[in-house]
């Protein structure tokens, strides 16, 4: 490959929104150098390709989202338009569990915070290796005036979002809460082909972190746990729901189950 030094993202690998969030970046830039290599060290993921992390933020940010069925504006699939060409549709599946991973419900409209969260990443401070630790307020791109919330896919959002474990109502106050952007948008991303494995428990998940580079066509049986490998680590982590009408989801931080070696 043309760029010898790999792309480099910090990541905290209990946070199982940063983890699929680093299979969603190694997913598009599969798609936009056609050739690439991914793998965990240590704190990091590793991407192994021809082109740079603010080359592939800058692409990725100013892409066309398509909302295939526009009647559709809480569940529609997502088409991430050319260079990359990706259908995003996950939620959809039930045979694969992919319905189980669904944390947004009720009025929050899919495309919009995807859409939002894309649009937020045009900051530059998202070029950097910590831009899945980057959180900004993020508001909607036809209405600059109005927030817009996240999915909650990142765990740091999870245990602060429920009215019992924070004393009060962050959303009947009208407050205006931070959101990691890089995170959400991701993260939707790296679902659609990298599904954590079900352990029989409701809404409780396991993924894998590896340690030897691989091209995206293996990451699905890697995050599974089905490659035997040096630095292979396991984790488990609950779709836990966050509000009390059961009905909206927040990924929790996972436990480390084993230790790569």
């Amino acid at each position: 490959m043309a760029n010898p030094e790999p792309i480099r993202i910090n990541v905290a690998p209990t946070n199982p929104g940063q983890f699929f969030a680093c299979c969603g970046l190694f997913e598009l830039a599969a798609r936009l150098w056609r050739e690439a290599d991914g793998w965990f060290e240590k704190r990091q993921f590793c991407i192994a390709c021809s082109g740079t992390l603010p080359e592939l933020v800058r692409e990725v940010s100013q892409t066309e989202l398509i909302q295939l069925d526009p009647s559709d504006q809480t569940g529609s699939a997502i088409c991430i338009g050319q260079p990359f060409g990706l259908r995003l549709d996950w939620w959809h599946d039930d045979r694969a569990g992919g319905k189980e991973l669904k944390v947004w419900a009720g009025a929050m409209e899919s495309f919009r915070i995807h859409r939002a969260m894309q649009q937020a990443m045009r900051k530059a401070c998202f070029q950097s290796p910590d831009l899945l630790d980057v959180g900004l307020i993020v508001y909607d791109p036809d209405n600059p005036e109005k927030k817009v919330e996240p999915f909650y896919f990142d765990a740091r959002r999870g245990p602060n979002a429920h009215s019992r474990d924070v004393g009060f109502a962050p959303n009947d106050l009208q407050l205006t809460t931070t959101a990691s952007p890089a995170v959400e948008f991701f993260c939707l991303v790296g679902l659609q082909r990298c599904l954590p494995a079900p352990t029989g428990r409701p809404r409780v998940f396991d993924y894998y972190t590896w340690g030897q580079a691989l091209p995206p066509e293996l990451m699905p049986a890697a995050v599974s746990g089905f490659l035997s490998q040096a630095g292979l680590a396991r984790y488990r982590f609950e779709n836990w729901y966050r509000t009390g009408q059961r009905k909206h989801k927040a990924f929790r931080f996972a436990n480390p189950l084993s230790k790569g070696e």
